[in-house]
């Protein structure tokens, strides 16, 4: 199959197809047949036959969605009562010399991908068959199975892939995993080999660059729908290793809270069946997991503090660069002003206010008057409003969280232990029936 993880398009349905394909076997006869070898044997019919079918092969793999070909399937999605095409190898040849389609090899050795490799079944180019496609060019008819591309198909679901990334969380910082990424772009592309194709389009178009991490793959995106991407830094990946150790962090939190939930439920148990010691022990491993979730939250928290101050600090630099430019367009737009034509303006001011001067001034005074005894009686609302909320507010912690801040002593758990066995035993004297048990223990205070 020339396009491996691709499902094949199939035959084109009967929409796609021009009116004579069913009704004019003369017409359809002469379409089928081969090129001439050149086209100025007769070139009106060379010429009539080769923009039908360059406009079918085009259209075909629009409505198909699909960036890669080959000769073969095209053979089979055009066949018409068992004839194939004999002149597509010509089409494809012609539709390559006006850049319309690209073999697959000639596009992957045109980009820097040394980042990709045969573990993620993308063909790799050897020199040879480089060299040799570099000398000859676009003038031989493509091999049955050889992989074309859609040039602008290709282009333009690159750009989707951008503007995806644009749109979704991950655009946050302009460094992502390829996992993540790749998880994105699920429904855009059909295959990994789609996918890999689409990011080898941003690179050519300086969009994206990829570098190898530690045995991973990450993507660093261009900031704007025009800019060209930086290569990537020492910032950059420091950034993304404290993004992922935020989210290893908190997916360990996660992890210990349930943990600490099932020590509950296992001292629980313990405690119905009698099990004194091993209750207890359920209960220090609860405090213990506790403890740590309390550790890994301030660790977190840290963590998140220095990704918003790097946030914070990338917005300065815009609202720098932003300063920067207004002060240059203030004096642009300032270079023509001078003292005397700024004197002369006020002077023509005051010539126009004379006549009104007497009932402008009172007017404005009554009104800034009137505003300041308004926002006077708004704000003497406000406080009071904030004082009567401060007395209601308690300033004391809950029970719950001293208690946990609080170091726990034997003492406190042999205590603890002991209120659950008498829960325990009066559980067993009200609930005689052993099905409704686990119903009252869910009642037990842990």
């Amino acid at each position: 199959m020339c396009s491996p993880g691709e499902a094949s398009p199939g035959p084109a349905p009967a929409g796609d197809l021009p009116p004579e394909w069913e009704t004019d076997d003369e017409r359809m006869a002469f379409l089928f047949s081969a090129f001439k070898q050149s086209r100025e044997v007769n070139s009106t019919e060379w010429d009539s036959k080769m923009a039908f079918w360059v406009g079918l092969v085009l259209a075909r793999g629009r409505r198909s969605g699909a960036v890669r070909t080959c000769l073969r399937e095209l053979q089979n999605g055009f066949e018409r009562r068992g004839s194939v095409p004999l002149g597509l190898g010509t089409v494809l040849r012609e539709l390559l010399r006006r850049g319309k389609l690209q073999r697959e090899s000639d596009f992957m050795a045109s980009v820097d991908s040394s980042w990709i490799s045969w573990g993620v079944g993308v063909f790799i180019l050897k020199p040879l068959k480089w060299t040799l496609s570099s000398v000859l060019g676009d003038s031989k008819i493509p091999e049955e199975e050889e992989v074309l591309i859609y040039v602008e198909l290709l282009q333009e679901k690159a750009e989707e892939v951008y503007r995806l990334y644009q749109s979704s969380a991950l655009s946050s910082h302009p460094v992502v995993a390829l996992s993540e990424l790749r998880s994105l772009c699920a429904g855009l592309c059909p295959d990994e080999r789609t996918f890999y194709l689409l990011l080898l389009q941003l690179q050519k178009e300086k969009r994206v660059t990829i570098l190898e991490q530690n045995g991973e793959k990450i993507v660093k995106f261009a900031r704007g729908l025009h800019a060209k991407v930086s290569p990537m830094n020492d910032v950059d990946i420091g950034v993304y290793q404290l993004m992922q150790s935020e989210q290893l962090l908190s997916q360990k939190v996660e992890s210990l809270s349930q943990e600490a939930e099932k020590c509950k439920e296992d001292a629980r148990s313990a405690c119905r069946a009698g099990k004194k010691q091993l209750a207890l022990r359920c209960l220090k491993a609860r405090r213990r997991t506790e403890r740590r979730i309390e550790e890994l939250h301030s660790k977190l928290d840290t963590v998140q503090g220095i990704l918003d101050r790097i946030y914070a600090s990338q917005t300065d630099q815009m609202v720098f660069n932003a300063y920067q430019a207004g002060v240059g367009a203030l004096k642009l737009s300032m270079r023509d002003v001078t003292v005397e034509r700024a004197e002369n303006l006020v002077d023509q001011i005051q010539e126009v206010l004379e006549p009104c001067w007497g009932w402008i001034i009172p007017s404005l005074f009554s009104c800034f008057l009137c505003s300041a005894e308004m926002d006077s009686e708004e704000l003497e609302k406000e406080l009071d409003s904030l004082l009567q909320d401060s007395s209601k507010d308690s300033v004391d912690l809950p029970p719950a969280v001293q208690q946990l801040r609080a170091p726990i002593s034997d003492a406190e758990l042999e205590a603890e232990l002991e209120q659950l066995s008498v829960c325990a035993g009066d559980l067993a004297q009200k609930t005689p029936s052993a099905s409704s048990e686990p119903k009252t223990a869910v009642g037990l205070n842990l």
